[in-house]
């Protein structure tokens, strides 16, 4: 991979800019009357989707105005367009939309730096939470919670007894209740968003499932995040390094995400 030079200066730029879209959200969600729309794919936008995205979109140009944008909420791009990209970012302004619209506080805003198919550098906003997340791969992984910063470095952390799974709130395919059958003995936690990357990032849990189907920018930041605290994503069954931007469609194969003592087990 060739070199690309993103500081740790920059990372607090993309967490400024999460924080002002996480502002954003927060404030149709003191509303009392959420609008609802459903997208072609079914899934439901809210007036907080898009305030994100006009946030973040707007302090990318300020800032990284030479690099490409891909978002959630602005898709349509070609991939002949698309694959010609080196880097670029690739956001979700809202995370967990139908965690935003059930008002549980577990959604996040998504903003990652992808580079040759690498999810290199992420901040998770957590607004209600007020948990901000970020990494840049290689250089170490923070969480910032009432105004307090931490170290997340899970390299060295052993499996939890018995390990720890964490999982969608809103669904567990068939397919992840197939793999559970296959672990033994577990605890289940359910969290919504890409929270639960997070919380295998900082130690919270073990391992997260996925074994069904999510979007790029689903995955992306909390990934970067994840991997800069000393974890792995990986595709499943194959177990190579989920990666970004190398097909048409945006769709994710399965992954786990875990810790490397997950990976190590016998």
């Amino acid at each position: 991979m060739s070199n690309i030079v993103f500081s740790k200066a920059d990372l607090q730029k993309i967490v400024l800019l999460a924080k002002q879209a996480g502002e954003a959200i927060m404030q149709v969600y003191a509303q009392t009357d959420l609008q609802i729309e459903v997208k072609q794919d079914d899934s439901p936008v809210t007036a907080a989707d898009i305030a994100s995205h006009n946030v973040i979109i707007a302090g990318l140009k300020q800032h990284f105005a030479d690099i490409a944008v891909m978002s959630e909420e602005d898709a349509d791009i070609s991939w002949a367009e698309r694959q010609t990209w080196q880097t670029y970012w690739l956001i979700d302004p809202l995370d967990g939309t139908k965690e935003f619209i059930k008002r549980n506080g577990e959604f996040t805003v998504n903003i990652a730096l992808i580079h040759q198919g690498q999810a290199i550098a992420g901040v998770v906003y957590a607004p209600v939470l007020d948990k901000c997340y970020s990494g840049i791969v290689g250089q170490g992984a923070w969480l910032q919670h009432k105004g307090s910063t931490s170290i997340l470095d899970i390299r060295q952390r052993p499996l939890q007894t018995p390990p720890v799974v964490v999982g969608s709130r809103s669904h567990i395919s068939p397919d992840v209740a197939a793999y559970l059958q296959t672990i033994g003995e577990h605890q289940m936690l359910s969290v919504g968003s890409s929270l639960k990357f997070c919380m295998v990032a900082e130690g919270q849990a073990d391992v997260y499932p996925r074994l069904g189907l999510t979007s790029e920018w689903d995955t992306a930041a909390a990934q970067a995040v994840l991997e800069s605290a000393g974890g792995k994503v990986v595709e499943y069954p194959a177990l190579t390094a989920l990666q970004y931007n190398q097909k048409e469609n945006i769709l994710n194969p399965y992954f786990i995400a875990a810790s490397l003592a997950w990976f190590e087990r016998k």
